[in-house]
Parts: C-alpha cells; structure tokens; sequence
C-alpha cells in the first residue's frame, strides 16, 4: 500500500438540460457518460444532482453560475461551453495514510487547474467536431439524431480521457499557450519567404503552420485558434509518430541521413497507389478563422528531421496522389535546406550561450499573443519532467490565480515575493498583459538579493520584450 494516492478521474459526462424534460424521457439529456458501465439510476442521480446545484447557484448570481464544487474527498468542475451545453468532471481527491486515518489533501488540487483541463477538453472536441449544437438536427432533436451525437462523443472522449495525466496539469494547463522559437532576422526571413513560397506554388492551401524542434516559428492562425492545434500537433500527433519511429528503429541520427521528408497525415508510400491502406489519416479541423463561422479543413503534415510544415486545405478540397507527389518534389529539397539553416543557427545560440545559472528556473506567459516560455518545464509535453518539486509548481498556479483576480478588478501590476521551508524563493510578477515566475534556491538570500536574481534573469531571457519590473 502507497502512503499517497494519485489524483484520478471518479467521472466526466455531457448533458443538454433543454432535452429530456419529458416523464420518461429523463436519459435523452444525457450526451457521454464516463465510465461508460455506470448503471443509468447512477447516472440519472449525477446529472440531476448537477442540476441542482447550477440552479441553486444562480439564485446568488445569475449571471456567474457555480464552476466548483469542493467536497472533502472530491471536487466537481462545472463548464457550460454553449447553450444547454453542460460539460461536468468529478475528480478524486488524493489521500496519505496518518495515525487518525485518511487525510484527504484537497489543497492539493487547484481550482484553475482543474477548470483549465475542463476547458481544453471542450476545446479539443470542438477542434474535431464543430460546435456541439451543429451535432443536433434541431432543438428537439429526434431519436436518431442523439444517436449520432452520443456516438460522436463516445468515439472522442474514450479516447481523450485515457490521454489525461491529470497528476502532471499544472500552471502551463492554465496558460494554454504556445512555445515559440526565436530566431534572428534573416532566418526567421528565410522561413517567411518558405512559406510565401510554398502557398503561392499551391493555391488551395489556405494558411500554414511551421514548427522546428516542436516549437512555433510561423502561423497563419489566429492565436485563439492556434492555441488548441498547437497543443494537438506537440501532444498528440508528432509524440505518436516519435512512438512509432522509436519503434520502428528510425532514431534521430537515422532521419538525419535520410534525403527526403515524410508525410505525417497523408500517404505513407509515395509509390503506392492512394488508398485506405497507404494513407495515414488526414485529420479533419474545425477552425473559426477571423471571427468567421466555422469551416472544416484538411490537416497535411509533412516532416523532415526537426522541421514540421502543417498545410490546411479546404474540406471540399480534393487531394490525389499526385498531389503529394507534387508537394514532396516541391518541399523534399527546399525544407531540407531550410532545416539546415535553422538548425545551424540554433547551434550557434547554444555555443554562444552563457546561461550557466542551475538553480533559477522561470516560466513567462503574454497573454496578447499567447506565448509561453519555461525552463522549469524540461519538455513541453506535460509529461511531469519538470525541475522544481511538485509543491512549488503548485505555488505558482496560486500566485497566478491571485494576480488573475487582482487584474480582475483592475489592477495591471502585482508582484508576489514568497520562501519555502526548503529555502525556494518564489517570486511572481504581473505587468499588463504579461506574467514572469522565477523559483530559486538561496538559504541566506534577502529579498534584495532575490529581486536583483530576478532581475537579471527577466534581462538575459526576456530582453526583446517590453516587460516592466
């Protein structure tokens, strides 16, 4: 037996509260279910339980209804995405084993956070199925019609959720932002004219999408757009090809000495005719561009060694074989170059790098353009392999939310200074729209002495950025 347990998911379900008002027809209302052997009474007793507490809720405030719900051993989150649309996950909350018992740790587990994930699972399933009320024929939907939509969230959140690691969402979940990579002048020009390039040689691809190093170079999205792609390309479709390539035997050397660039969603021979068994499976997007309602596009990725360019075509779009053809003697040469001289230019910034101090680490957000950047992160997957402890990481998400509700109410600038009993110094910074935190190691340091640390890390990482200290 662990002396602590996990935080884990006790359930997540979709209900629509326009439908099922009938007697007898109750279980219309509810659209996914997880886990999906709950017996309906349990399930009926949880959504109607749901129910009434939004309802109780909005007799406080109407116009905020009630997000979270803390009970000692779990905590309930509640996100309303779009009309009659509720979205509800019940975590467990985590426990350790004292002389009086259970001691559930409930502190544990934050608020913004949890609501962070809750939204992000929305997001994704937008990202693949449009806006959940284009799911329904109608406001009174027929038998069939739920059939559909409750197959359709069936097939998505089966699988999304075994992806959640919920014991490794901390303050980047918050964040939701996207990781750029800075370059100079010329090779980010360089990138610029590819891609200017690229979508005047093929005039149905709408925008583009270039990443290196699993880092945003360029994009044509919108950053509330971009946001959730981003998140689907590093965390899910580049990590499952690195599975598959690490499987294969195909190691970062190997795809060095390779002459061409691969398709990661389109077909995997070249020299095959296109059909369902050389085609890797061109994902379909839901993509609001410019405010515009929502359009579906087609998702080509192709790759070669580090560089990733991701081509959206319209949905009525049609792609042969020859067009991949076209596109791989197009690209095969030209990205090559184009990876060649990134990749020198990163070569040269690490050389050049004086970066020797290991024990500050920081992580910046702005919210204007998303952008996030850590080094307590050491890869950008979430994946819990991080440089701090879990208990200082947890800090930073409570001096995020306190400087969030302090911009709230108007206020554009806040600093938070804090020290551990293990001696971390914490130091939390507001300014606008753009959040710098720092954690450091000192024992016998003074709050002088933090602030000048700090100062020289915000100089040296974040020096081409207007951020006021």
């Amino acid at each position: 037996m662990t002396d602590k347990t996990q935080l884990t998911l006790k359930n997540f379900f979709i209900y629509n509260d326009a439908l099922g008002n009938k007697e007898g027809k109750e279980e219309e209302k509810v659209l996914y279910y997880y886990p999906s052997r709950t017996d309906k009474d349990t399930i009926m007793k949880h959504v109607g339980l749901t129910e009434a507490i939004i309802t109780f809720s909005e007799s406080f405030n109407p116009s905020q209804p009630c997000e979270v719900l803390n009970t000692e051993k779990t905590k309930q989150v509640f996100y309303q995405p779009e009309k009659h649309f509720w979205i509800v996950m019940t975590l467990n909350v985590p426990y350790k084993f004292s002389a009086e018992g259970r001691e559930y740790l409930g502190c544990e587990v934050q608020d913004s956070v949890c609501q962070a994930v809750l939204r992000q699972s929305y997001a994704m399933a937008h990202l693949f199925m449009g806006p959940f009320t284009n799911l329904l024929d109608s406001e009174n939907p027929d038998e069939k019609s739920l059939s559909v939509i409750k197959l359709k969230l069936e097939k998505f959140y089966n699988k999304y959720l075994h992806s959640l690691h919920l014991e490794h969402c901390d303050i980047l979940d918050v964040f939701q932002g996207v990781q750029f990579l800075p370059l100079d002048k010329t090779t980010f020009l360089q990138v610029q004219c590819f891609i200017n390039h690229v979508e005047i040689a093929f005039s149905d691809i709408e925008f583009s999408i270039f990443l290196f190093n699993e880092h945003l170079v360029w994009s044509g999205l919108e950053p509330e757009e971009l946001q959730v792609v981003f998140r689907y390309l590093v965390n899910s479709l580049l990590l499952s090809q690195a599975e598959k390539d690490h499987q294969n035997g195909i190691s970062s050397q190997i795809s060095t000495l390779l002459p061409r660039g691969n398709f990661i969603t389109g077909p995997a021979d070249l020299q095959k005719p296109f059909n369902g068994n050389s085609l890797n499976k061109i994902p379909l997007l839901h993509l609001k561009r410019s405010h515009q309602s929502t359009s579906v596009y087609q998702m080509v990725v192709y790759r070669f060694q580090n560089a990733t360019l991701c081509l959206f075509y319209k949905n009525t779009t049609c792609l042969t074989i020859d067009t991949f053809r076209v596109l791989d003697d197009f690209l095969s040469s030209r990205l090559r170059k184009l990876a060649g001289e990134v990749g020198d230019y990163l070569a040269r910034q690490a050389a050049v790098s004086t970066l020797n101090d290991s024990s500050s680490r920081f992580v910046y957000f702005n919210r204007m353009n998303l952008a996030t950047k850590s080094s307590i992160h050491l890869d950008n997957r979430r994946s819990g392999n991080i440089s701090v402890s879990v208990e200082v990481l947890r800090l930073l998400a409570d001096i995020n939310s306190d400087h969030w509700a302090l911009s709230q109410s108007g206020n554009p600038t806040a600093e938070t200074i804090m020290k551990t009993v293990n001696d971390y110094w914490v130091v939390g910074k507001l300014s606008n729209a753009r959040e710098f935190y720092v954690v450091t190691q000192h024992k016998n340091a003074n709050i002088a002495e933090i602030s000048d640390e700090v100062k020289k890390i915000c100089d040296k990482q974040l020096k081409s950025i207007f951020f006021h200290v």
